[in-house]
């Protein structure tokens, strides 16, 4: 099993733990980690883009003018598309862009993107964050002990206190493990877990 280095809070090693190899050390499948990205970015568009189509555009129902004798192109309503405020041809409609994958594919590409983190020596484990008070500059010397640029930081349980220390810190951001997704796990380019959220996600994810 692959083998990481458990530091305190302060960079201080404490210990030593194994990792599940079919959940940080498996192989990596780019497909599926591109396969998650859309999916994901997918469900978070709101689809709510719309026009009116000639139906739905108020007035227009009268014929302009009779039929024949007129020397124009015979016509049954200005609300048509090709009039100046007429209904739009084959404009967009309220949907959703969500699409399904199965379960199986989502926890296979996020084991990909941990193990991504992990072949990269991008990994950091450490044994919990506590802090007495929300203070962001406090938790972003904390990060920076670690020298480390761009961190995603899971946690295993909500801790107000280092939530709201890091929500206004510039590339950083803090999950629960509950929440961890491959999106985000690619977009930084380090991870650090506590030791407890390794637990809650080997726990979810094992084979």
């Amino acid at each position: 099993m692959a083998t990481v280095t458990i530091y305190g809070q302060d960079r201080k090693q404490v210990g030593e733990r194994e990792l599940a190899d079919d959940v940080f050390n498996t192989e990596v499948k780019e497909y599926l980690l591109h396969d998650m990205v859309r999916y994901q970015l997918a469900a978070r568009r709101q689809g709510t883009a719309a026009t009116k189509n000639r139906s739905a555009v108020a007035g227009g129902s009268k014929k302009p003018y009779k039929q024949k004798g007129t020397g124009n192109a015979r016509q049954g309503t200005i609300r048509a598309p090709h009039f100046v405020g007429g209904g739009a041809a084959f404009g967009p409609s309220p949907r959703s862009y969500a699409f399904k994958l199965n379960r199986k594919v989502k926890k296979s590409a996020l084991c990909s993107a941990l193990s991504v983190r992990f072949k990269a020596d991008k990994l950091i484990v450490v044994d919990a964050f506590s802090m007495d008070k929300i203070s962001s500059k406090s938790f972003d010397q904390m990060i920076q002990k670690f020298e480390v640029e761009g961190v995603l930081v899971v946690i295993d349980q909500a801790d107000s206190t280092v939530e709201l220390s890091a929500r206004n810190l510039h590339n950083i951001k803090v999950l629960r493990a509950e929440g961890i997704n491959v999106y985000d796990v690619l977009k930084y380019p380090n991870l650090i877990l506590t030791d407890a959220a390794v637990n809650e996600i080997e726990g979810a994810l094992k084979k």
